[in-house]
């Protein structure tokens, strides 16, 4: 049962406050839990403004540390990264830049590598092996190009996607 908040904007602030002492949120992600604790458009409006203005909430520190945690934790691909800070309700280009800033320091064929670690012991063995680990590596936002050279570094023989 959703919950009527009376009160001010500071009350919202407040709130905010509250949020973002727990973890980095994106302005959007601040309206949203704002908006589910009842609060007005001009009271979340208020609140935003001043989370902004006080450099509590900003949305490109939010992308970068998003994309450091993807890459360097969670061992996702570019692509992945970038739909997951848009998700965030960051535009596209301030999450482009944050990706390109992580990605740029990173080595697309060790971040594969540790992806594979994760899922893989040993060579592959199988085309369906194979055909099992490319899907899952494109899903992690790695390009076609960069999986299948290192799916055939892990491979007893060259494997075709076509081979059952």
């Amino acid at each position: 049962m959703k919950r009527a908040v009376s009160g001010t904007s500071s009350g919202a602030y407040s709130v905010a406050l509250r949020l973002l002492a727990t973890r980095e949120l994106s302005r959007r992600q601040v309206d949203d839990r704002l908006r589910r604790r009842g609060f007005s458009d001009e009271q979340i409006a208020a609140a935003i403004a001043r989370l902004r203005d006080d450099g509590s909430l900003d949305d490109a520190r939010v992308a970068l540390a998003y994309a450091r945690t993807a890459a360097r934790v969670k061992h996702q691909g570019r692509e992945r990264v970038l739909k997951e800070i848009e998700g965030l309700g960051i535009g596209r280009q301030q999450a482009r830049q944050a990706v390109d800033e992580v990605f740029g320091e990173l080595d697309e064929a060790a971040l594969i590598e540790l992806a594979l670690a994760r899922r893989l012991r040993g060579r592959i063995t199988s085309a369906a092996v194979f055909a099992r680990h490319y899907r899952y590596l494109l899903r992690q936002g790695f390009t076609p190009a960069a999986v299948v050279d290192a799916l055939r570094s892990r491979s007893r023989r060259e494997f075709s996607m076509d081979t059952p």
